[in-house]
């Protein structure tokens, strides 16, 4: 997982095709978590769910990475809990917002989040345009509708800037630490802060439960988190952040392929306007790379890729750019 420095520097014009992919692996495990978890959600919650699967996900997250926990400055500790306090908000603010709001708008001001981010990280203006479509899209694909609640709309806010968060955290973790030793005590925050919803789910789960939670959680949260770390340290949280919109399409593919469902002309050419940016994002950032003296040193530590920091590092030039009742689970999953 320490490859991912090197190949950025040894490779920069392929870094953001490779990013890419792995958000789109990461947005295709994260569905197919929620599909193999499907039948807890009405037995156990799903913030239930949600907190149990983080805690399995910890568990095998650190056997396999072994971080350790000395040696590392106040900073790296402070990027790795607020990591995983945005991880655990993710979950509970979503799904309240889902208790409250009709799914299609909850799944719209969550992705706003990452679309801000994105467009905040964009150094061009007319690559502003990216974001703004790539919204569009979510807003055809989500198909929002329904009446509208105040305390649907903190959750809902409260959801897009815990997942904004989680994206310009995964590079501030990602830059801080190496291979993946940050992301596995952060997510293990994140169990620790859901361990409420846990705790008492725990004992509605039968011995083969287990094993369906196992499956979701390395599906969900080890691989579709691993790929998000991975892809905002070879790219930008500018790339990553568009890209993440490709959840909600992922949703509506796999429902039209497995399920049968039948995709509106409005869902197609929302789908059509995500995947579009998404690529066009790709391409400029990978002719960005390819330009002359865009081989540089990848950021030093704590210094976010595509986001100008309000004090520059003096060794590098700044860089140029209770709830009721259980909501059922989105058809569409995000990384919440």
């Amino acid at each position: 997982m320490t490859l991912a420095r090197p190949l950025r520097a040894a490779h920069p014009h392929l870094a953001p095709l490779l990013g890419g992919l792995f958000v789109l692996v990461g947005s295709l495990s994260i569905q197919l978590s929620a599909a193999v978890a499907s039948d807890l959600f009405d037995t156990v919650g799903t913030l239930g769910v949600s907190g149990l699967r983080m805690a399995v996900a910890a568990v095998v997250l650190l056997v396999l990475v072994r971080p350790s926990v000395r040696g590392r400055s106040r900073r790296a500790w402070t990027g790795i809990v607020l990591y995983g306090v945005a991880m655990a908000a993710m979950n509970v603010l979503f799904y309240n917002a889902v208790a409250h709001l009709p799914l299609g708008i909850a799944v719209t001001l969550e992705f706003l989040g990452p679309l801000t981010v994105a467009a905040v990280a964009t150094t061009r203006r007319r690559e502003l345009l990216l974001p703004a479509l790539t919204l569009v899209g979510v807003l055809l694909v989500s198909s929002p509708g329904g009446g509208l609640t105040l305390l649907g709309l903190v959750f809902g806010l409260g959801a897009a800037v815990a997942f904004g968060g989680y994206t310009v955290l995964a590079g501030r973790v990602g830059g801080d630490t190496e291979g993946l030793d940050g992301l596995a005590l952060s997510v293990l925050v994140g169990a620790v802060l859901l361990s409420p919803f846990s705790v008492h789910a725990a004992p509605r789960v039968d011995g083969g439960g287990w094993g369906v939670l196992a499956v979701s959680a390395v599906l969900g949260v080890v691989v579709a988190f691993s790929l998000d770390f991975l892809a905002v340290r070879i790219t930008s949280v500018r790339v990553v952040g568009t890209l993440f919109a490709v959840d909600p399409v992922m949703g509506a593919l796999v429902g039209a392929v497995a399920l049968g469902q039948t995709l509106s002309a409005g869902v197609v050419l929302g789908i059509v306007l995500v995947v579009g940016s998404g690529a066009a994002v790709i391409w400029l950032a990978g002719r960005r790379a390819a330009e002359p003296g865009a081989d540089q040193a990848p950021p030093a530590a704590g210094v976010v890729p595509g986001v100008v920091p309000a004090v520059p590092p003096t060794s590098l030039p700044a860089p140029a750019q209770t709830v009721s009742p259980e909501p059922a689970p989105p058809s569409g999953a995000s990384r919440s």
